[in-house]
């Protein structure tokens, strides 16, 4: 495209980027065997997809096969496509575990390996744990906040005790629904809000 063309291209103003609906994120934060995660993952997509009010898509970070920080030259595909990925989202909901009082390594690692593609964007958290997974997303919202990542007070938090039968088979109480979806809703609004500015 010619300078002219770019010049007088037509710009989309903030009430079509307003009418777009957002690239929505929910991102799987463990890889581990045997992991619940992806279970949680797809109730949340299901609550959210019967919403219409975004995009939303399971983001598995297992399958970027990401080195961990420090150990590579840093060219490995999986790199470039987990920044390209977050590049392409306007928000995300984290499934968080809780390990050892805060988030699994895996996920810090992914969190580490992208810096730009995760500015002035909105998250929400959905987490499990013996204690709902409360303490870990206490840390990852300090995470967030130095990736600039506005992330939402809505925080639905599953037990391991009362939402899975024997640790593993997941099985929500009715309870959480709200929850979910109030916490969906201020992930729309806040990712709208900062599309515009982006």
């Amino acid at each position: 495209m010619g300078f002219l063309q770019k010049l007088f291209r037509k710009q989309p103003n903030h009430e079509e980027k307003a009418t777009e609906k957002l690239n929505i994120g929910i991102i799987l934060g463990s890889t581990r065997q045997g992991r619940v995660s992806p279970q949680v993952g797809k109730w949340v997509k299901d609550i959210a997809d019967k919403r219409g009010d975004a995009n939303y898509e399971i983001v598995d970070i297992a399958t970027f096969n990401l080195p961990f920080l420090g150990t590579s030259d840093g060219t490995e595909p999986g790199i470039v496509a987990w920044n390209e990925k977050l590049a392409n989202l306007d928000g995300f909901v984290f499934i968080v575990q809780e390990y050892n009082h805060s988030i699994t390594g895996a996920l810090k690692n992914a969190l580490d390996f992208a810096r730009e593609a995760w500015n002035d964007k909105a998250a929400g958290f959905v987490s499990y744990g013996s204690t709902g997974g409360a303490r870990a997303v206490e840390h990852l919202r300090g995470i967030c906040g130095e990736l600039k990542v506005a992330d939402v007070r809505t925080h639905p938090t599953l037990s391991l005790f009362l939402d899975f039968e024997n640790g593993t088979d997941f099985k929500p109480r009715d309870m959480h629904l709200d929850n979910v979806n109030e916490m969906l809703s201020d992930v729309v609004a806040w990712g709208s809000a900062f599309k515009n500015i982006r």
